[in-house]
């Protein structure tokens, strides 16, 4: 008769704790199954991004990534039926237009496919798309036909200074938009509602909270008098919402 000898304190203290980690371990992929079948795919950092998906848990994470891969950024682009050209690298001196393209939507542009970079074309597009429209449907009762801009590119310093730091203009990584033309052919101007209690600037407002979500720098004439008549939208290094 084979007598087995007693387990240790030490080697059943350790099978415990295996035990433990392989029910935590089960517990976890039975979750992430779950998780898996049931949770709708934009709160999901593991599936594919879409313009056209709603806005989810994960929808801000995958954009950034996106952002900073041009292959994946055109690819989401026209994925999400957003025509666009290609424009070339190009240097001046301190100003460059590096991964660049002149987009046509999802709202058209006046004037029309300006030059920006792709990480700045996709912000635009998610933005145009998840908080113009709805902000429009919901306080205008009406969607937005084109967004009218002050331009994209424009090789200069920090309002228009003789030293200083360049402008995102300088990089086509900024779009200034002054006003929005509704289907019904209606304008509603930076300059003239933002600051109105009625429908016109509480959808100024909402596009210009919406668009921090999409952009890094969002200033409105909430931020200066240099702002009053434009939103200044870009994906420059330094966050401001104002």
């Amino acid at each position: 008769m084979i007598r087995l000898k007693p387990a240790s304190p030490e080697a059943l203290a350790l099978a415990g704790l295996l035990g433990g980690h392989l029910d935590v371990a089960i517990v976890a992929i039975l979750l992430g199954v779950a998780v898996a079948r049931w949770a709708p795919p934009e709160d999901l950092p593991w599936t594919p991004l879409e313009l056209a998906a709603p806005v989810g848990l994960a929808t801000v994470g995958k954009f950034e990534r996106a952002a900073g891969d041009p292959a994946q950024c055109r690819a989401i682009l026209r994925e999400g039926g957003v025509a666009f050209a290609e424009h070339p690298d190009r240097v001046s001196g301190s100003c460059s237009t590096r991964n660049a393209l002149r987009p046509a939507g999802p709202v058209p542009l006046a004037p029309a496919a300006p030059v920006m970079t792709c990480p700045q074309a996709l912000a635009y597009a998610f933005w145009a798309r998840h908080t113009v429209q709805p902000a429009a449907e919901a306080e205008l009762g009406v969607r937005i036909a084109r967004i009218e801009h002050y331009g994209t590119y424009a090789c200069r310093n920090v309002y228009g200074r003789a030293t200083g730091a360049r402008s995102q203009h300088a990089y086509a990584n900024a779009l200034d938009v002054a006003a929005f033309r509704t289907e019904g052919g209606k304008r509603v101007s930076v300059l003239n509602d933002f600051a109105d209690p009625g429908p016109e600037g509480r959808f100024l407002r909402r596009a210009r909270d919406g668009a921090c979500r999409w952009f890094r720098a969002v200033l409105s004439p909430d931020y200066n008098a240099a702002h009053r008549d434009h939103l200044h939208l870009d994906r420059g290094r330094f966050d401001a919402c104002r």
